[in-house]
């Protein structure tokens, strides 16, 4: 099909671009939210090459593609402008087309960390190859290798700490993809706020005002809550403008106002609340340190990696520098390796225990960073935090572990960052024996509590797993005897129901194919053929058997509006598989109780035949039971 043709007739279609408020797709369906619905002219979309027919639910315009939907998305979106760099659908999955699901549900603590994790996700590897590289740096300048005060030591901590930062621009960019806002805008607010001269004036010290309101100045290299913030109203604030604006000034209009009030905004009021929350944290340590040092040493390492997350960590920045300055060493230092190191061993257990080769892979080298350098980003963001409760038992330990070095007094005389290789700095100040107690008593209970209380782990990568071979390649498997019937097996276990039962007309009208549902009691979503994963969305996965015939199994009606939430993959485009491998996971009492059918069906594509499945012999079905019979003239039948 030549979607060069399709994109521009359903695009006339629904209005033309400027009708079209929001554009995502799921695993069949061109999804669009259109400003003004009786401009859509259904029959003409419907005529358009490649469109199978169109649905009109639930405030969208569904106009249905089948299995290559990606494909006309992707036209659409290169001759309109629409998708990434515009307000995304509420519904849109997270497919890496640009377009993002709604917020997760939850209480705000969960919503607010699982947006964080999301955002940094797609540059992990960067952070933890930097991370690494930091770690490496410190280890060669301790060893006398490279002088701190030479210009290859200039050259090469730049190479390690510019992605640290500039971190706040790598947020602009994927915050924009989370929020639906316009990246390269985002990305130009991050850079204003890390501008040398804006740096420069939090620097000298000197009353700041604009236009007349007092200004409070704070940093904002490597902070994480102030551009996301910004990227979060930065999105509403462009919406508003897109409509307000005649689309013959728009385009250029809109970066410009955007920015032009997102700046200042974010100067005068976002920046300035993260820095009064870490002025408030600061004094409520060091009144806990004048009270008590193994207290604090508790609370601070216990709280550490929080306040990092949030950026509130930088109001404590001015107390050890004053600290280091006016009495030479910082008291605020004694806990923090073994919150750092915590850290290091709670993504060191999540290694050992993960099915997943990419975790594994990750895990490593930001165990190392965090161990030897103190830089625990890549181990937070990308492993901990992820899975929630490692980051819980990594504080836990921090805040044992912290006391218990506090208790002694210990202090660094240096501005360091608090890992294994900067324990020198401890050596003068306090008790060395209880730092070292500290950080090892740290190291090991955040890695048993690990090891043995577990977490919910991500689905094992398949795609990784094996690589394809002879033994294990679909493609190469022996060709089906001649006159033998294909059989499509149940990709979850549960109760099987007629298609045309199902509550959605495109399916249960059997547009995109012939098939069955069922009404899943397992949350394990298991191949039903051999076969190539052509597609994958968090809720719907296409197949392709070595014969040609290619099946769709979609978990749920409207799951896409979830927008992956409760969904877990378990396969890549382009991977191999066989039958009854895992497919992915869903959490099917989350699913129902956010108000979503979870009926699963599974759709041979373009098969002939109007056989509908009996539910008389087979009401109960296991994964990987037989569901569907095609026969050689694919003709489909009902099993049983």
């Amino acid at each position: 099909m030549d979607y060069g043709k399709t994109a521009p007739a359903v695009l006339e279609g629904v209005g033309g671009a400027s009708n079209v408020a929001s554009l995502g797709h799921c695993a069949t369906r061109l999804r669009f939210v259109l400003k003004d619905a009786s401009k859509a002219d259904r029959a003409a979309v419907e005529a358009a090459p490649g469109v199978i027919t169109v649905v009109e639910s639930g405030g969208q315009f569904q106009v249905v593609i089948g299995n290559d939907v990606a494909k006309a998305y992707a036209e659409i979106t290169r001759i309109s402008g629409l998708g990434a760099d515009r307000a995304p659908a509420k519904d849109a999955s997270a497919s890496g087309s640009g377009s993002t699901g709604p917020a997760p549900r939850g209480n705000p603590l969960t919503r607010l960390v699982d947006v964080i994790s999301s955002i940094f996700t797609p540059f992990l590897w960067t952070l933890a190859g930097a991370g690494l590289l930091k770690a490496t740096i410190v280890l060669v300048t301790k060893l006398g290798l490279v002088a701190e005060t030479s210009q290859e030591f200039t050259v090469l901590n730049a190479a390690g700490d510019g992605v640290f930062f500039f971190l706040p621009v790598l947020l602009a960019v994927t915050a924009a993809k989370r929020f639906g806002a316009n990246q390269w805008t985002a990305m130009a607010i991050a850079g204003s706020l890390v501008y040398p001269a804006i740096g420069a004036l939090n620097e000298a010290g000197d009353p700041v005002s604009f236009f007349g309101i007092p200004m409070v100045m704070v940093a904002y290299a490597s902070s994480v809550i102030p551009v996301i913030l910004a990227v979060y109203v930065q999105s509403f604030v462009e919406r508003g403008l897109d409509k307000a604006l005649p689309s013959s000034i728009r385009n250029f209009i809109t970066p410009m106002l955007t920015i032009l009030l997102m700046v200042p905004l974010t100067l005068l009021t976002i920046g300035p609340a993260s820095d009064w929350a870490g002025q408030g944290a600061s004094g409520l340590i060091g009144w806990l340190f004048g009270l008590s040092p193994a207290v604090a040493g508790a609370v601070l390492g216990g709280t550490w990696q929080i306040m990092v997350v949030f950026g509130i960590h930088w109001g404590l920045v001015p107390m050890m520098a004053n600290d280091l300055a006016v009495q030479g060493h910082s008291l605020l230092y004694g806990p923090l390796v073994a919150a750092s190191a915590a850290q290091g061993a709670a993504v060191l257990a999540v290694m050992l225990r993960t099915r997943s080769k990419s975790l594994k892979k990750l895990a490593g080298p930001a165990a190392v960073s965090s161990f030897l350098a103190g830089i625990t980003e890549p181990a937070v963001y990308g492993v901990n935090l992820r899975l929630k409760k490692p980051f819980v038992y990594a504080c836990i330990a921090g805040a044992v572990g912290g006391g218990i070095a506090s208790a002694g007094g210990s202090a660094s005389t240096a501005y360091i960052m608090p890992g294994l290789l900067s324990l020198s700095a401890y050596l003068e100040v306090g008790s060395f024996a209880l730092q070292l107690t500290g950080v090892a008593v740290a190291i090991a209970l955040s890695f048993g509590l690990t090891m043995a209380l577990g977490f919910k782990d991500i689905a094992e990568d398949t795609a990784e797993a094996t690589e394809p071979d002879e033994a294990t390649d679909p493609a190469t498997a022996p060709e089906r005897p001649a006159g033998e019937a294909f059989e499509v097996a149940t990709p979850v276990e549960g109760r099987v129901v007629a298609l045309t039962d199902v509550q959605d007309p495109v399916f249960s009208a059997g547009t995109l194919g012939d098939g069955a549902a069922v009404a899943p009691t397992s949350g394990e979503v298991h191949a039903p053929i051999d076969g190539t994963v052509v597609s994958v969305l968090p809720h719907a996965y296409g197949l392709r058997s070595p014969e040609g015939v290619e099946v769709l199994v979609h978990i749920g009606i409207d799951t896409v509006r979830l927008g992956g939430e409760h969904f877990t993959t378990a396969v890549r485009q382009g991977d191999h598989v066989r039958l009854g491998d895992p497919l992915g996971e869903v959490d099917l009492a989350a699913v129902e109780a956010a108000g979503y059918d979870t009926t699963t069906m599974v759709i041979v594509l373009d098969a002939a035949g109007t056989g509908v499945v009996r539910t008389t012999e087979h009401s109960e079905v296991e994964h990987s039971t037989v569901l569907l019979s095609l026969s050689p003239e694919r003709a489909l039948t009902p099993v049983g």
